[in-house]
C-alpha cells in the first residue's frame, strides 16, 4: 500500500470514527469512559476491565478474558453558553447559547488471547473533541455573533486507534501483567467567527473560517495490573503526549505555528472484589494540559501578533476521581452504577473566548447494566449525566495603540456555564472456546 492509499485510508477511518464530535461528560476535552460499562461505572475500571473496551482504559487489563468483540455507540447531549453582565467591550452582550445540542460517538475493541498469560487487543475510542456554534443573532460588530466575526464555533475531533499487547508474570508479590499500546491519533479542526482578532495573529489568512484541517500522530500507552491479593487489584496506566502534525490552516491561530498536541495522562485506581459477584472500583486520573502550549498557554489579555506564537487557551491540569461499583446479580445480568467528578481546567482569569470551549465539568453520575440474550451475545446500556456547573471572571480587554498591555474590564463579568450527559448502548460478542473464526458464526 503506498503512503497516499494509507493516509486516505486512515482519514477515513478517523472521520468515521469521530463524526461528530462533541461530549460533555468529559474532564476538559478528555470523556469520562470509552465505552458503555466505563461510562456506567462513570470511568472506574482501570484495575478491573472485563469487556472489549477494557484496552481504552489500561491495556495490561485484557489477559484471562474471553476472546471477544464489542461495538457501540454514545448519543451525547450537550447545553452551554455564556451570559454577561455589565458593559462586555469584546464579546457579544446578553445571554448567549450554543448549538448543536446531539451527536453520536462510536466505538470498538476486540481482545484475542494468545495463552493463559498474554493477549493482544484492538481498540478504537474518541476524546469527543469540542463543538461549539453560535449564530450571528448574538450580535457584536462588525459582522455579528459573539466575536464580531459572524457565526462562530469551534469544531475539534480526536480518535485513536491502538494495538495492545499484555503479559501477565508471576511474581512473589502477586502476578503482574503489563500492557504496551502504540496509538495512532487522528484529529480535524475548524474555527469559524474569529476574523476580528486578525490584528492580534502572526498570520491572519490562516487563524479562521478555514473549514477543518487534519493532523495526524501518535504515542504509546502503557498499563499494569497487580494482583495484589485473589480480591484486590491495583492499576496504572499512561499515556504519552500524542505529538501532532500542524494544523497549516490554523498556523495563525494555535501556538507554535498550528500545533495541538493531544496531552499526556495518568491514572491509577484499585478495584476489590467484595464478594466473587460484587466489586468496588475507585480511581484517579490527572491529564496535563498545562504541558501543551497550544492548550496550557495564558489566553489573555491578547496582545498584537501572539496567535500563532505563543496565545493559547489557558487551560490548567485536571485532577479527577471515579468510584464504581458493579454488581453481577445473575450469570446473564450485571448492574453498574458510579460516581465521578473532575476539577475545572479554565481559569476565570481567561474567559473572553471559554465559550468556544467549554469544559466545566465536576459532577457526574453514571448507571447502566449489562444483559445477555445468549451465552455469546449481550447488550449494555449506559447513562452518564454532568449537572450544571459555570465559571464567572471579569472580561479581558485586548491590547490596543491605547493600552499597550490590554486591561481587565471590571465593568464586565462573563460567566461561563454548562451541562448534559451521554447515553451509551454497546453490543457484545464472546467466541465460543474452540471458535476460532474471524467473525461470528452464531449468536
Amino acid at each position: 500500500m503506498n503512503s497516499a492509499s494509507l493516509r486516505r485510508l486512515v482519514s477515513f477511518a478517523a472521520l468515521a470514527a469521530t463524526f461528530p464530535s462533541w461530549t460533555f461528560a468529559a474532564d476538559g476535552f478528555f470523556v469520562t469512559g470509552y465505552g458503555p460499562r466505563q461510562k456506567a461505572l462513570a470511568g472506574a475500571s482501570v484495575a478491573d476491565g472485563r469487556d472489549g473496551m477494557a484496552a481504552a482504559v489500561n491495556p495490561a487489563t485484557i489477559v484471562g478474558l474471553d476472546r471477544q468483540y464489542a461495538i457501540g455507540v454514545t448519543a451525547s447531549l450537550a447545553y452551554r453558553g455564556y451570559s454577561t453582565t455589565g458593559l462586555p467591550r469584546v464579546v457579544a452582550p446578553g445571554d448567549v447559547r450554543s448549538g448543536r445540542s446531539w451527536t453520536p460517538i462510536p466505538n470498538t475493541g476486540s481482545i484475542r488471547p494468545i495463552d493463559a498469560d498474554s493477549a493482544w487487543s484492538f481498540v478504537s475510542f474518541s476524546n469527543g473533541g469540542i463543538n461549539s456554534a453560535y449564530d450571528v443573532r448574538n450580535f457584536r460588530a462588525p459582522l455579528g455573533g459573539p466575536y464580531g466575526g459572524g457565526f462562530a464555533g469551534v469544531d475539534i475531533r480526536q480518535a485513536f486507534f491502538s494495538i495492545n499487547y499484555a503479559r501477565r508474570f508471576h511474581t512473589a508479590i502477586g502476578p503482574i501483567t503489563i500492557g504496551f499500546a502504540p496509538t495512532i491519533a487522528a484529529q480535524m479542526v475548524n474555527v469559524q467567527g474569529l476574523k476580528a482578532l486578525a490584528p492580534y495573529s502572526t498570520n491572519p489568512w490562516e487563524m479562521s473560517d478555514m473549514g477543518f484541517d487534519w493532523s495526524f500522530g501518535g504515542g504509546v500507552r502503557l498499563g499494569l495490573l497487580w494482583g495484589i491479593t485473589d480480591q484486590l487489584r491495583f492499576g496504572l496506566s499512561g499515556s504519552t503526549p500524542m505529538l501532532m502534525s500542524p494544523l497549516d490552516k490554523y498556523s495563525g491561530l494555535f501556538a507554535q505555528q498550528g500545533r495541538f498536541d493531544i496531552p499526556a495522562q495518568l491514572q491509577a485506581g484499585f478495584a476489590y472484589d467484595l464478594t466473587p459477584d460484587f466489586t468496588l472500583m475507585a480511581d484517579w486520573r490527572h491529564i496535563f494540559y498545562s504541558a501543551v502550549p497550544a492548550i496550557g498557554n495564558g489566553g489573555g489579555p491578547l496582545r498584537l501578533r501572539s496567535l500563532g506564537v505563543g496565545t493559547g487557551l489557558d487551560y490548567r491540569d485536571t485532577d479527577s476521581a471515579s468510584f464504581g461499583v458493579e454488581w453481577r446479580a445473575t450469570p446473564g445480568l450485571a448492574l453498574r452504577a458510579g460516581y465521578h467528578y473532575s476539577t475545572v481546567p479554565l481559569h476565570a482569569r481567561s474567559l473572553n473566548f471559554a465559550a468556544l470551549a467549554t469544559s466545566v465539568a465536576k459532577h457526574h453520575l453514571g448507571a447502566g447494566f449489562n444483559y445477555a440474550v445468549t451465552k455469546n451475545s449481550s447488550f449494555d446500556f449506559a447513562l452518564l449525566w454532568a449537572f450544571k456547573n459555570s465559571v464567572s471572571g471579569y472580561e479581558a480587554i485586548p491590547q490596543t495603540a491605547t493600552l499597550p498591555f490590554g486591561r481587565i474590564n471590571t465593568a464586565a463579568t462573563i460567566n461561563v456555564w454548562a451541562y448534559g450527559g451521554a447515553f451509551t448502548v454497546g453490543y457484545n460478542y464472546k467466541f465460543d472456546a474452540d471458535d476460532d473464526s474471524w467473525l461470528p458464526t452464531h449468536f
